[in-house]
Formats: structure tokens, sequence, C-alpha cells
């Protein structure tokens, strides 16, 4: 049951972030979100505030912003139309109703004869009550369509994700990967402050009780001066000295609260891979500061970044198969193996699945963030957009193609993991 908890919410973080990217960057050009779900298939949590509705829903496999202007999700109001219309303290239009118009009495209605909800925002029409005089009636930018009881809030051109420029477009859709590293930086922050940036002092970290260290006398927080009468300059020196030393006694001169003393230890002989190395039984020494534990981030931000490039790369040349993938159902196995060396591995582990699932976001791979950002490059290169209809399709296929991949790598881990 634990681990189902720790995949939940590793996966729930890990998805809630990356749309938080999108979301953040979408309302600061000014584009109507109307959906931020994580989740995918129907909902099991919905909550609206202001234009947003926040949802959850059923199968855990990622997550999406509905921006407006991505969908053909408004209805067309054409002439013929008996329609329903509300009116704010301005006289503007605040809602209109297209059906089961008993329901709101106060409502007034009119037969259109022109409609523009989008750019010029006004609806031309004849009142059932003034004697069918045509009439123009403003509509706010903020209305409402009511179909079935279901409110729809209308997008002026202006709110819509086409009609902003290319670089609001693109920090938009590239702000969801972005958010992966931006997340990962900070659990590393947050596992070095916690559990201290390795150092490499001559300083003797945590002792093992069960070590040779313990039994010789060596403290946490001793300073290694020489081993053996060879002088001692970092921690890499001391495992040196240690590690060639299996079963030979040395002589460890080291300074605990001011004083030097002498304190002879032997190593014990531990055999790995095939070599036998001494052990004392002492970790590296940590340094818990702020200032490291930042530039840890970025070490391991870096490093695991450009590990899993490497992999992709191995992956795109033919150097591993399509075996060694693994899906949400691998991701669960390993987590669940992950979650049994403690709290600390897990949140690396929530680290490096975030910059995956940055990298795999980037890839220029259809109805992928990277397949977006490619159209938007080739948008730069041409100065204009490539048509709505012929992108969507390729998306759609790109889609339809992850899906079937999704479900072979679904199907691998299977076979992999329990049968």
């Amino acid at each position: 049951m634990s681990t189902v908890i720790a995949f939940i919410i590793i996966f729930g973080a890990l998805v809630f972030f990356h749309e938080l990217g999108h979301f953040i960057f979408a309302k600061r050009a000014g584009i109507l979100c109307r959906e931020f779900a994580i989740g995918m298939g129907p909902k099991v949590f919905t909550h609206k505030k202001g234009e947003t509705t926040y949802t959850i829903r059923l199968l855990p496999i990622g997550g999406f912003v509905r921006m407006a202007g991505e969908d053909p999700e408004m209805v067309e109001i054409k002439p013929g139309y008996r329609i329903g219309l509300l009116f704010d303290k301005e006289e503007k239009v605040e809602k209109i109703i297209l059906n089961n118009k008993e329901k709101f009495p106060n409502c007034r209605i009119v037969e259109v004869e022109y409609a523009d909800i989008e750019r010029e925002l006004v609806i031309k029409g004849f009142p059932e009550d003034e004697n069918e005089s045509l009439r123009t009636f403003s509509i706010h930018p903020q209305a409402v369509i009511v179909e079935n009881g279901v409110e729809s809030q209308i997008a002026p051109i202006d709110r819509q994700f086409g009609s902003k420029t290319l670089w609001q477009r693109f920090l938009a859709i590239f702000a969801g990967p972005m958010m992966n590293f931006v997340l990962a930086f900070f659990v590393f922050i947050i596992i070095a402050l916690l559990q201290g940036v390795p150092s490499n002092e001559p300083k003797l970290g945590e002792v093992t009780p069960d070590g040779a260290a313990k039994t010789a006398g060596l403290k946490q927080g001793d300073v290694v001066q020489s081993i053996n009468g060879s002088e001692i300059s970092s921690w890499e020196d001391v495992v040196h000295m240690i590690r060639k030393n299996p079963n030979k006694k040395l002589d460890f001169t080291v300074t605990r609260d001011s004083k030097e003393m002498e304190i002879p230890v032997t190593p014990l002989e531990k055999t790995v891979e095939g070599k036998k190395l001494g052990i004392i039984g002492v970790y590296s020494p940590v340094e818990k500061s702020p200032v490291q534990a930042v530039k840890s981030g970025f070490t391991e931000t870096y490093f695991w970044t450009t590990q899993i490039f490497v992999m992709v790369g191995k992956l795109v040349t033919g150097q591993f198969s399509i075996d060694a993938l693994s899906g949400p159902v691998g991701i669960y196995n390993s987590t669940a193996e992950v979650a049994k060396s403690g709290i600390y591995y897990l949140m690396k582990w929530a680290g490096i699945l975030s910059i995956n699932l940055g990298i795999m976001n980037l890839l220029p791979i259809p109805a992928l963030d990277g397949g977006r950002l490619m159209f938007f490059a080739v948008e730069a290169v041409r100065g204009k957009p490539i048509d709505r209809q012929k992108e969507g399709m390729v998306h759609f296929i790109g889609f339809a193609l992850l899906m079937l991949l999704m479900l072979v790598v679904t199907w691998n881990d299977i076979q992999r993991f329990f049968l």
C-alpha cells in the first residue's frame, strides 16, 4: 500500500508541476484556460475557480491544460436561432441561453440575424417583445453560453492561444518541460540540505557501529592528518590508503578537539567485483550549507540530464531495443524497489523521473510538447503558421502512435515483472 501511495504522489507531482508550467505562462499571456486536469479519462473530482475548472481524472497517465482556441469548443450561433439573453448592469449580454430557455424566465428572447462572439462581440437580432425591430446587443468579454444547463465561457479572439505572439505561445508550451527540470533542481537541493553534500575534506563522516573504525576508537569529525606517516590532504587520499591495505594495520594520525591522536586501525577485507579491498566502516564527510546545496542541485540536475540524453541517443541509434523501455508498470515496480532504500533515495528517484519526463516531452515527436515547438520553429522560418488542420492531423497521428507504443511498453513490463 505504501508503494501505491508513493507512486501516486510522485507521478501526480511530476504531472502537476508540468501542467502548472503550461498554466502559469498561458495565464501570463492572457490565454483563457478552461481546464487544468491531472490524469485522463472520466472526472473523479471537479472544482471551478474563476475561469478555470480544476479536475482530477481516473487514469493516472498524464494531464493537460485546455486552452481556448485549441479545440472547436464553442457553438456557432447562426441566423434564425432563437436564443435567450441575460444582461448585466451595463446592459451587456452576460449569458446566452441556447435551449431550455423556460428555466430562465427573466431572459430576453431574440431571433438571431447575425452573431460574432469572437471578434466584434455583438449579437444582432429581433427581440420578440419589440415588434420585430432589429437590435444590436453588445456581449461582455466574459459572457457564458448556456447549453443543456452547462455554462461555457466565450473566448474572444484576444483570449485564444492562436492569437498570441510566437514567443508567448512558445513559452506556454516550453514551460511544461521546463518546470520538470525546475522541480528536479529543487528536489536535489532539499536532499542536499537534509543529508548534506559530500565533501573532499580528510574528515571522517558517520562511523558505522560494527566497523573497524568504531572498534579502534575513531569518531565522526576526526580530521585525518596522516596514515602510516603519509600526509593526507583529501578524503580521496583516505579512501585510497584504506582500500589498498586490507587486513593490514594502519596508523592514523587524527586531530580531535584540537588535540592530535595516534590510532591504529586494521581495515577489514571485502571482495568487490573480484578485487580485495579494505574497509573500516566510515562514510564520507558531508557539508550542510545552503550554498553547497544549491550547487549540488545544479550538479545533480546537469548530471542526470546528460545521462538521460545519452540513453535517448542510444535508443535512437539502435544501441538498445525498445524492450528496454519502461512504462507506468515498470516505473511502479522500480518505485517499489527504490522505496525499500529510504525516503532520500525515493526523493532522488522522483527528481530523475522529473528530468526524464521533461526530456521526453521535448523530443520533436508530434503530440508531445517538442512536436509543437517544432511547428513553432517552422513558423518562425516561414513567417506564418502551418495550416491548423494539417498540424492537427499530424498531432493526431503522433498521439495514436504514442498510445500504441505505450501499449507495447506496458505489455513488455507485464511480461518482465509478472509473467
